[in-house]
């Protein structure tokens, strides 16, 4: 047995030293074109692009599995498997907490140092994340006019273009629920996917029936509040991400071309599952 000194850990006999030929963890991760990713544009470069850098990559990364995990739902509702679905929501909630915290690392850029280097941005701006942009298609929040952002990336336009015509994970749980026997009006089953999602009181009366009675679809019942949880998170990201801005650049108008902190104010109003919210005035009334 070996045993540590003076604060020492000893290597273990069956750790692998000798890697030439292998896969390692650098090879398996692709760490190289990773970590050689970050290309400051400030001359000379600013200590804290580097960081303005990394936060917006570490993000598009988490997005990527966000749409991942999104499309694994829809595609397990679409299949019965209520279950399994709820899996995938709630790694995103998880996923979504990360990136929550995430922005107190940016919030140390102070105005000072972020308008240093700001100008280098050029016309860049985080409004043109297809990623984002997905991840609120699937989710409902369809905006046909915002592919006109992507024109200049065919693969990023062909993508948003293939969601906006595809149903979202609320249109996957709603038809669940059909085939479950709940009454879900027909013109929301029929409804056209490529518009945005807009309040349907017709459907307050169904779910208030599941939150009456959980005890008779449990699952259907505990899948309404992971959709709550799924929204309240988002817009905890949302919230998060405006008042960085504001902290950061105060009301400036964004790089994109956007007003800045006013337009991302809007969004606060953007919602996904609003029935899941209205029928709480109904439940106990």
């Amino acid at each position: 047995m070996t045993t540590s000194a003076g604060g020492v850990r000893p290597l273990e006999d069956g750790i692998r030293t000798d890697l030439r030929g292998q896969l390692d963890y650098a090879g398996y991760l692709d760490l190289e074109r990773v970590l050689s990713a970050q290309h400051p544009l400030s001359e000379p470069e600013h200590h804290d692009e580097l960081l303005f850098i990394i936060q917006h990559q570490t993000t598009e990364l988490w997005l990527k599995l966000m749409l991942h995990e999104l499309r694994a739902a829809r595609a397990q509702l679409d299949a019965d498997d209520l279950l399994r679905a709820l899996k995938s929501v709630a790694r995103v909630k998880h996923i979504l907490r990360t990136i929550i915290e995430q922005w107190s690392v940016l919030a140390t850029l102070t105005p000072s140092e972020y308008a240093e280097f700001r100008g280098g941005l050029g016309s860049s701006s985080g409004f043109q994340s297809y990623q984002y942009r997905a991840v609120e298609f699937i989710l409902g929040n369809k905006n046909a006019a915002t592919l006109a952002v992507f024109r200049a990336d065919p693969a990023a336009h062909d993508m948003l273009h293939g969601l906006l015509a595809e149903p979202t994970v609320y249109d996957a749980f709603l038809r669940l629920l059909a085939r479950r026997g709940l009454a879900v009006p027909r013109e929301i089953l029929d409804r056209d996917v490529r518009e945005p999602w807009v309040e349907h009181p017709e459907l307050i009366p169904v779910l208030a029936d599941i939150y009456r009675d959980p005890s008779s679809a449990w699952d259907v019942y505990e899948a309404c509040e992971d959709l709550v949880d799924l929204e309240d998170a988002f817009q905890l990201w949302r919230f998060r991400h405006l008042r960085t801005v504001q902290r950061t650049i105060g009301f400036k108008p964004g790089t994109g071309g956007s007003s800045g902190v006013g337009f991302l104010r809007r969004a606060l109003d953007l919602t996904f599952f609003p029935e899941l919210i209205s029928v709480r005035t109904e439940v106990g009334a």
